[in-house]
C-alpha cells in the first residue's frame, strides 16, 4: 500500500520532526509512505472573507495537483466524519482492497477549500477542537501507524 500525506506549511518544530520521523520508520513494514509539504500562502488576522477564500483557493490548487485520479482520497477537516481507531483501521482495511494508493491532505492555517473537501473520497475529523496542522501530521501517522498495528493483530499500547 502507498499511502500519500499531502499538507500544505512545513513543519518548523524538531521535537514535531522527531516525531514524524519515528512514525515513518514504524510504518515502513506496513506501507510506503510519502510526505508532500505544500506552501502556504501568508494570510493575517485582519484579512477579509473574500482574502480568504483567495488563499483556499491558491492551496487547494496546489493540493489537487498531487493527487492521482486512482488516489483514494481522504482530507481531515472538523466537520468530518469521526470513528474510533478500530473503525479507522476497518476503513483502512477496506481501501486496501480496493486501491493500492491513499492520499491524505490536511490543509493550512485556514483549512481546506471546498473543492478539495467535495472531490474528497472521506472527510475525516479527529476532534471538533482546531489543530495546528504540524502536530495534526503526528496524530495522523500515529493514528495510521495504529491501523495497522490492529489490521496485523498486532499489540499497540491502548
Amino acid at each position: 500500500m502507498k499511502i500519500k500525506i499531502i499538507s500544505v506549511g512545513k513543519i518548523k518544530e524538531q521535537f514535531y520532526r522527531d516525531a514524524v520521523d519515528e512514525y515513518l520508520k514504524r510504518l515502513q513494514k506496513f506501507a510506503d509512505v510519502k510526505i508532500i509539504e505544500l506552501p502556504d500562502e501568508k494570510t493575517s488576522e485582519s484579512a477579509s472573507l473574500r482574502e480568504n477564500e483567495i488563499v483556499l483557493e491558491k492551496e487547494g490548487s496546489r493540493i489537487l495537483e498531487k493527487i492521482d485520479k486512482k488516489d483514494h482520497v481522504i482530507a481531515l477537516c472538523i466537520e468530518g466524519k469521526k470513528m474510533s481507531s478500530e473503525a479507522f483501521a476497518g476503513k483502512i482495511s477496506d481501501i486496501c482492497m480496493k486501491t493500492d494508493t491513499v492520499s491524505f491532505i490536511i490543509g493550512g492555517s485556514l483549512g481546506l477549500s471546498e473543492k478539495v473537501k467535495s472531490m474528497s473520497d472521506l472527510k475525516l475529523s479527529f476532534s471538533d477542537m482546531t489543530f495546528p496542522h504540524q502536530l495534526m501530521r503526528v496524530v495522523l501517522l500515529e493514528q495510521i501507524y495504529r491501523a495497522f498495528k490492529i489490521n496485523n493483530n498486532e499489540p499497540y499500547h491502548k
